[in-house]
């Protein structure tokens, strides 16, 4: 789900905003954000599925794409032939103007959906108010029975309860956990369903003064119905060490970048 950057006047949570006021707040916070930031950023990613093992990679962000490269492969250095099929995919991006194209509505697609599901919360889920953590408040939510969904992504999500973080010193929406407390058919099995139990995990945090990403990634589903063409339905992710980078970087230029971290990396003790 994509967070990003917007202050906004503190609250506090036990006056008379009601839980569902806060929650709104702070949503439309987030959506104000999405409109100002275009920053870009260098960071490392883990991802770890059951069907193929961990991987570690460092990520670079431009106008114009994503590229990544291996740094470790179930916790050993990438072969001499993974190193040349993450360059094949590379040079492909740089030189193939439709790939690069691809590539990019793919991610957008999957902004999208998150931006819209973002616009689903204040309306979509009844909240109440749970404990509190320094300047982070805990808001429990479940479905409000009157929303009416409208598409399959949002039915889904509808079918989920949960609990939300939120900072309410800076309206940041910290962490959103929820799972579905029924199964999701949809037209009758015919184009997938996802069962009862499954469950995710979303949060962010401030990476540099005034800049949140998102850090964690955890998604537990079973089923075949998962909209996110990026996210798998088993899957757990982590982002960390963010640094930023120029935002006008060409896809060569980023590559060069890259390519210079990953050395560094493969060059420090704890890549070894």
């Amino acid at each position: 789900m994509a967070f990003l950057f917007c202050l906004g006047p503190g609250l506090t949570a036990q006056s008379s905003l009601s839980a569902n006021d806060l929650a709104r707040r702070v949503v439309e916070n987030e959506l104000r954000a999405e409109e100002h930031d275009d920053s870009h950023w260098m960071f490392q990613i883990e991802t770890k599925k059951p069907d193929s093992g961990s991987e570690v990679d460092a990520v670079i962000q431009c106008p114009n794409g994503e590229l990544q490269r291996p740094l470790l492969i179930n916790g050993r250095p990438p072969t001499p032939a993974e190193q040349q099929d993450a360059e094949r995919r590379i040079q492909q991006l740089i030189k193939n103007a439709n790939a690069a194209q691809e590539s990019r509505k793919e991610k957008n697609e999957d902004f999208n959906r998150s931006k819209r599901m973002l616009k689903m919360l204040p309306d979509a889920f009844i909240y109440t108010y749970g404990e509190r953590q320094g300047d982070r408040v805990q808001l429990y939510f479940k479905p409000n029975p009157r929303f009416r969904t409208h598409g399959f992504e949002e039915e889904v999500f509808h079918a989920m309860d949960g609990t939300l973080w939120v900072d309410e010193k800076q309206n940041r929406l910290a962490e959103i956990s929820g799972h579905l407390t029924n199964g999701v058919k949809f037209l009758g099995g015919l184009l997938g369903h996802l069962d009862k139990g499954g469950s995710f995990d979303v949060k962010q945090e401030p990476v540099a003064p005034g800049y949140w990403e998102l850090t964690v990634l955890n998604v537990h589903m079973t089923g075949k119905a998962l909209f996110f063409k990026s996210i798998s339905e088993q899957q757990q992710l982590y982002r960390k060490e963010f640094k930023r980078v120029p935002d006008h970087l060409t896809l060569a230029q980023a590559d060069e970048m890259l390519k210079k971290e990953v050395a560094s990396q493969r060059r420090s003790p704890a890549q070894k």
